[in-house]
Formats: C-alpha cells, structure tokens, sequence
C-alpha cells in the first residue's frame, strides 16, 4: 500500500474522508462536495486504487484516489507537524467513537425525558381525578352570592359539627348527634386581599331561623319552616336542615351574603392537624378535663390527631367554663394552624402539602360552587395573598338573654353588634395595615371631607334626581316622599331605575350645585365619598339637577347612609400573635 493509501501522503488522514450523514445517522464516505454519498457498515479504507466505479457500483468498492477524475479529495485534517492555517473549505469533525456515544446518549435522554414528561403529566391527571373524587359537594340550594369572585370581598362560611361519625367519635357521648353547628366562623377577606376577618358567631346565641328549602339526600326538594328565637346551632342538622340553612340564618342575622361555605366533622380536626405534622399551642395553666379528654400541664405543646380534638373542645377547664370560653380557645387553635399553613416547613414540604390535600379533600363537606380541585386551589390562591398579621379574630358582641333566669344563651349586643355586621360589610380592616396604605386612605378621606366643608344651600333650593341601582323595589318612591313631605326638598322626582345596579349610593353633581350636594349630603347621612363632582344633567322638566342613585347600601329613607371609616372597638386578636389560653 502507497504512502496515500497508508494516509500520510499530504498530512491527509482517512479518517477525515468519512462524514456522519445528519439524515440517516450513518457515516458515509466523502469523495468530492459534489459527489453523491453512501451509507457503509463502518469506515473502513478501502482497497488499491482501481478505476472509478461505474454508477450503481456499492460505496464499500469506492475509495478515495487523487489520480481519479473529476473527484477531489476532502480537504484533509490538519496532522501533527503541519501548517496551523487550515485549508479553505475544511470543517472540523469529532473522532468517531466520541460522536456516535455522544449521539447514543443524547437519544436516550431524550427519550427518557419525553418518558417522565409524558408519565408524569399522567400521574398528575390521575391524582387530580383522585382528589376531585374525595370531594364532598352538596348544594347551596340558593343560598350563596354563587361563589366567591378574584376582584371582590370573600365571605366563606366555615361551620364545625358535632356530628360523632367516625373512628373513635362516637366516644365523646352524644353520638346520635344530626350535627348541629357546633362551631361557625365567618370569615371576610377584604377586596385587595390585605386584611381579613374571621368572625365567631356563638352556637348558644339566639336567632331566627328563616324558611330553609333544601335539596334532600335522595334529591328531593323540601321547604322547611324556620323558627324563631332558637339557638344558632339549630340552624343546622335539625329538622333536616342543610349548611344552606345555616347560610340563609347568617344573612338574616348580620346583612352578609356569604359566597361558599365549608362544612368540617371531627375528623377533619384530626386528619388535618396530623397532615401538617402538629400544630403547637400554648396553655397558662394545667388543663384536665375529663368531658373533651384533654389532660396537658402549662406550657407549649406539638398536638395533632385525637389531643387536637380534645384541645379544641375543651371549655370546662378554660376561662368561665362557657362557650364564650372555648370560642377564645378555638380562635387561638386556628391562629397556630394558620401559622404553621404559612410557614416553609408547611409550604415547601411536598410531603405534607399531599398529605394536607388528602386530608382537606376527604375531611370537608363544600357548597357546590367549590366542587373541584381547581375551583378549591383558586380560592387558595386568593387567600395565600393574605398576610396572617392582617387576619383577625373576633366574635358577635353579645349580652346574656335576659328572659332567662338561669344564663344558658345570648342575644347580639344591640348597639355593637350591627356596628361589626356594618363594618364587614363595608370592607373595614379590623386590624392595622400597611403605614403607607394607612397614609393613602387618610389623605384620601382629607379630600372627601373637603366636599362636605362650606355652605349647603336651603332644601327648597335643591334640585335632584332619584335613581334606583341596587336597593329594595320602591326605594327611590320612598326616598322622594320623605325628602318631599319632610326635609322640605321639593324640587325632586324618581327617575326610575339605574343603568346598573352600585354596592354603594352615589351624588353626582356639577361645580355650581356643590351648596346643594352638602345639604343633600347632610340630611342622608352621606359620606364625603358618596359625592362625586361631575357635569351637569337635566331634570324631566329640562332643569339642571343632581343625580342621587341608591345603592345596596341604602337602608330606608331616614337612616344615615355612611358605614363606619373604622372598625368598632371590640375584643379581638390577630393570627401572628401567639397567645396562652388561661
């Protein structure tokens, strides 16, 4: 074999006549750029010189000669000792063995890739599935708004049962229990999600249960009477009554809609406590009580699964023995939940974060507004925006029923107890925010106040339109009599009905009615917020006049229309506290 044929002729290495084939993953043997190319077995060299081959001839018979015409050979690699410029037209290639491993094994990742990728995607469809099944959904028979919406407040009834079913339940005693409302929180989450209420509604204050209709087990419809002057917890269980019952007396006692509501046996206190690996609380003294089987000296203590239950059951040993007592140990149970939801040990333990799902899909009973994985992780997501130094707890002011000599039950503390309802209502943080939102809403509260500085006009002189957008039928009718008959406005009418129904009643006004925008303001009650400076509109008689729509928050002609700027002064405490009960 020549020197050409042993690759040493002109620094050219045989190797570097063999090109990988992007297309078909082989390498093939390169004779010119022109030259049409081949797959072969492996790249061996090829015999003596011979004749180039007719058309059709295998490659394998091919080899590569300077002397045959019209083929040139590759330009060669550049071998040990030769010059460092390489030829024009040359590409660099990767040894053989190296390329061909390195393209084994991109393959092979990808492949398993694509695998997980697929798999995983699988799985996580399936466990979904699996979760959607635990879900217990039964119907708000009408009751609620239809579900809690991303860009308004949140109400989320949260309702305990005493109903015993369940392993090791029934040995509390009672355990024939319907499942009475044993433990109702209404928890209020303020539009901008910075701040939120969890209201504690007594089971042993009474109520008027209204009408209930109910959607039964077997799917029947049945209207159930309501009662009056009965217990709060009767509002569930009793009679038949379902969660929307209990939702129907929570908006006939404070004004609240609420959106969604979830419903928690005993078992969901133990599962769920059990899920986040414990949840510690704090006791200012020893705690024995044989009814709740609650034995646990002063301290801090980890509890979770049968202990959770009986901690948050206790009352006999707690405070005044009462209800009132255990409400104050329950809420600061839920404050040392949600401390450890919110914390990185909780959120970024896959482990407990499945756990917790499991638990939470199989423990609650929710509205039907919430009878998926996905509707239950939107809400979620709205309330992980809260910051748990912003969640309040409180409970309804009350007073002891003084029809009874023997004090079993209370009645809502009429002079604080609507002032709370209102406050809700109305989006009132009951705990401090931001300083610089703080600063923001009194800067903006010194602008609405501004509006209702300098003279008012003489009721004679003002003239309004009344529009109805959003309160009770008959309202604006209501609102022109009184303003007529009684505050001396004369020059009003009733436009009817709004283009769109407002949460809150407005006074639209021009520049030059300010004088009869104050006086109006004045004899409703309205907040400096309620006017809104606009351009001036016509009356039916072609006359410039005020427009007055009535919003939902319109209470009847007479009553003042302004909420309260600030939450009423009432016990409460925030979740980030850590307190002891005593």
């Amino acid at each position: 074999m020549d020197a050409q044929g042993r690759g040493r002729a002109d620094n050219i290495d045989p190797a570097d006549q063999w090109v990988l084939n992007p297309n078909t993953g082989e390498y093939e043997l390169r004779l010119s750029p022109s030259a049409p190319q081949s797959a072969v077995p492996s790249p061996r060299r090829a015999p003596s010189p011979s004749p180039a081959p007719a058309a059709g001839t295998p490659a394998r018979s091919r080899r590569a000669s300077p002397e045959a015409p019209g083929r040139d050979v590759p330009a060669p690699r550049r071998r040990r000792g030769a010059p460092a410029e390489p030829p024009p037209g040359r590409r660099g290639h990767r040894p053989v063995k190296k390329a061909s491993k390195r393209r084994k094994i991109a393959l092979w990742t990808g492949a398993t890739m694509a695998f997980v990728l697929v798999a995983g995607a699988g799985a996580a469809y399936l466990y979904i599935e699996h979760l959607n099944d635990n879900i217990t959904a039964v119907s708000d028979d009408g009751a609620s708004t239809g579900g809690f919406e991303k860009d308004k407040p949140i109400n989320i009834l949260l309702i305990g049962t005493d109903k015993r079913t369940g392993k090791g339940n029934t040995s509390y005693g009672d355990s024939g229990s319907v499942g009475h409302a044993d433990t109702t929180i209404l928890l209020h989450v303020s539009k901008d999600r910075t701040n939120a209420t969890a209201l504690s509604i007594p089971r042993d204050l009474i109520v008027d249960v209204p009408d209930c209709p109910t959607t039964q087990e077997d799917g029947s419809q049945k209207v159930i009477p309501g009662t009056q002057d009965v217990r709060f917890n009767t509002s569930l269980g009793q009679d038949g009554r379902t969660p929307s019952c209990s939702m129907r007396t929570v908006t006939e006692l404070t004004g609240i809609t609420p959106d969604n509501f979830m419903v928690a046996d005993f078992n969901a206190v133990k599962t769920l406590t059990t899920a986040v690996g414990g949840v510690e609380v704090c006791l200012a003294k020893d705690i024995n009580d044989p009814e709740s089987h609650l034995n646990l000296p002063k301290g801090t203590h980890t509890i979770e699964g049968e202990q959770a239950l009986a901690y948050v059951r206790t009352r006999h040993s707690v405070g005044t023995g009462g209800d009132l007592s255990r409400i104050n140990l329950q809420q600061q149970f839920l404050s040392a939940l949600m401390r450890k939801l919110k914390s990185d040990d909780t959120l970024t333990n896959p482990s407990k974060m499945i756990k917790l799902a499991e638990a939470g899909t199989k423990a609650l009973t929710v509205d039907s507004q919430l009878d998926s994985i996905t509707k239950l992780k939107d809400l979620g997501l709205e309330l992980g925006k809260l910051n748990i130094k912003n969640l309040t707890f409180t409970t309804i002011p009350v007073l002891d029923n003084p029809t009874e000599k023997v004090k079993a039950t209370v009645i809502p503390d009429p002079s604080k107890a609507p002032q709370v309802f209102q406050a809700i209502k109305d989006d009132v943080s009951f705990t401090e925010v931001k300083q610089q939102e703080k600063a923001k809403k009194a800067k903006q509260k010194d602008a609405e106040a501004a509006r209702l500085k300098g003279t008012k006009a003489a009721p004679p002189e003002v003239r309004v339109r009344i529009l109805n957008g959003g309160a009770p039928a008959g309202s604006a009718q209501q609102m022109l009599n009184y303003l007529q008959n009684q505050e001396g406005v004369t020059k009003s009418e009733n436009s009817g009905n709004a283009p769109a129904e407002l949460s809150k009643t407005t006074l639209e006004y021009a520049p030059d009615q300010a004088d009869q925008a104050r006086r109006l303001a004045d004899i409703m009650g309205l907040a400096g917020s309620a006017l809104k400076p606009g351009e001036s509109v016509t009356n039916s008689q072609g006359m410039p006049a005020m427009t007055l729509t009535l919003g939902k928050d319109f209470k009847g002609a007479g009553s003042s229309v302004t909420g309260p700027a600030t939450a009423p002064d009432v016990e409460k405490s925030t979740a980030d506290k850590v307190q002891c009960a005593s």
